[in-house]
């Protein structure tokens, strides 16, 4: 019954896909409803879509080189925003006293969109790589962390009264009972972040970078070709949704493992 659920949903998603590329092709290729230059054919897409694979005008590199610079520093930025986001949520909602401690920085810091940091982060490492994974770094940091503290948090009282009757430390309260509690709420905190991880590096491309989907998209923008923005978009979309179906997956894994024990 799951598997065929399953098939269900994919057929519903794929229909639903092919629908809005047949609005997009009656409505812009045959009833021209919309200026071309305004909101490109949906052929004209698919073609500029290809010949980007093999041709770098006019941003001066193929949509591979673009892609893998993009996700190269997407992941880069978001791997360093987990390792820190996800410890440091669990310890301040599980150590009132580094909750005291951490808590007046961390919601210093939250409310400062990621944005805000990038002609800081220029200024202080110019337009490499480095600036903008810290972009991303801190775009990933405040979900990972805020969900990982709320997952914590929510842990029952009731689980946590029986460990004290079974002589659990307090280590083995965070481990065996708080953690494994708050895995969906930290699973739900990294695919938010995979998509804050993509919206901070198309920023910083766009203003600071000379390669990347971001500056595929500020090309596009820059010379009038809205097909070139929207391959751009369409590369980011499938991207981001291919990552957050395998972070789903890997919940599925880490769950079943859990129950096993």
């Amino acid at each position: 019954m799951k598997k065929l659920a399953r098939h269900k949903y994919l057929l519903i998603s794929c229909l639903s896909i092919v629908l809005i590329l047949l609005t997009w092709y009656l409505c812009v290729d045959i009833l021209n409803m919309v200026s071309g230059s305004a909101f490109p054919k949906l052929t004209k897409t698919i073609s500029t879509f290809i010949k980007k694979f093999t041709t770098a005008a006019p941003d001066g590199a193929t949509l591979t080189v673009h892609f893998f610079n993009s996700i190269k520093v997407a992941l880069w930025g978001y791997v360093m925003g987990v390792i820190v986001g996800v410890p440091l949520g669990i310890l301040m909602a599980w150590f009132r006293k580094f909750d005291m401690f951490a808590r007046p920085l961390f919601d210093l810091i939250r409310p400062i969109p990621g944005i805000a940091w990038i002609p800081l982060f220029i200024l202080m490492f110019g337009i490499g790589v480095l600036p903008k994974a810290l972009v991303i770094f801190l775009g990933v940091l405040i979900p990972s962390t805020v969900n990982a503290y709320t997952g914590i948090k929510q842990t029952s009282d009731v689980h946590l009264w029986v460990g004290d009757v079974f002589g659990a430390s307090n280590a083995q309260k965070l481990f065996k009972i708080a953690i494994p509690t708050a895995t969906p709420m930290i699973f739900t905190g990294l695919r938010v972040a995979m998509g804050s991880a993509w919206s901070a590096l198309v920023a910083a491309e766009l203003l600071a970078s000379s390669s990347g989907l971001g500056y595929l998209i500020q090309i596009g923008r820059s010379i009038s070709r809205s097909d070139l923005v929207l391959v751009g978009m369409i590369c980011i979309g499938v991207t981001g949704a291919l990552l957050d179906e395998l972070l789903h997956l890997v919940e599925i894994r880490v769950a079943k493992g859990m129950n096993a024990k």
